[in-house]
């Protein structure tokens, strides 16, 4: 025979478990977030709409993780950042911080170019149409004449197009840009306003402008000396 359980005990049993299960819908956003890192409004509207309005609970489930979830709700994004909790331990600092979830990639010179390449048309999408206003696409054949002028052309249509594409597949695995479509066009995606420091590509991209322009008044001296 079953011993008798006092009836206290039962309901106290139920309640603990009831305080113990999280939603389904919020289990969903968190693993959604965790697995991606981000959630965008027109992409997932529903896992959007759990991230925006029940932000506490999401960030209850991420803080044992060190994570936690930031809204941009004027792009309509909502993605990890890692938490400050992280960086309070004075011997951390920002270039030395690890994660046992989240890798730290940094980016190669060529990778971090067309960064900057990219946000600029972002930045000036979003100025001409208003923030929020949607995908900001840009052609391959804009993108490469901006790339090699500051990368130099290879001499090769063929070796320049394969670079460019090399690149933006690249960032396509970060989430940065979509996938080429069949016009040669891609998408650069609202998170880059939020992945990259704008000053650093600011001084990036004015640091290969004062190459460029060391390199053209080179030449023009050299002609110079020649005739």
């Amino acid at each position: 025979l079953q011993p008798e359980v006092p009836a206290t005990e039962v309901d106290a049993a139920a309640s603990t478990a009831t305080d113990q299960y999280t939603a389904g819908n919020l289990k969903t956003t968190a693993q959604d977030l965790l697995k991606y890192g981000l959630l965008e409004a027109d992409r997932k509207p529903n896992l959007y709409q759990v991230a925006i309005t029940q932000t506490s609970a999401v960030n209850r489930i991420l803080e044992p993780f060190d994570l936690r979830l930031k809204i941009d709700d004027i792009r309509g994004l909502a993605f990890l950042v890692v938490s400050e909790q992280l960086f309070q331990d004075g011997d951390k600092t920002d270039d030395e911080w690890t994660h046992p979830l989240v890798r730290r990639q940094r980016m190669n010179l060529e990778q971090s170019l067309l960064i900057a390449i990219l946000r600029q048309h972002f930045i000036a999408h979003e100025q001409e149409a208003g923030l929020g206003a949607g995908d900001a696409v840009v052609e391959l054949e804009e993108l490469l004449p901006q790339l090699q002028l500051y990368l130099g052309d290879t001499g090769s249509d063929a070796r320049d197009q394969k670079r460019l594409r090399s690149l933006l597949e690249n960032l396509k695995n970060h989430g940065i840009v979509s996938e080429i479509d069949t016009n040669d066009q891609v998408i650069i995606r609202p998170i880059i306003t939020h992945l990259a420091n704008p000053e650093n590509l600011q001084n990036l991209l004015q640091h290969f402008r004062r190459l460029v322009g060391k390199a053209a008044d080179d030449h023009a001296n050299t002609d110079g000396d020649d005739a």
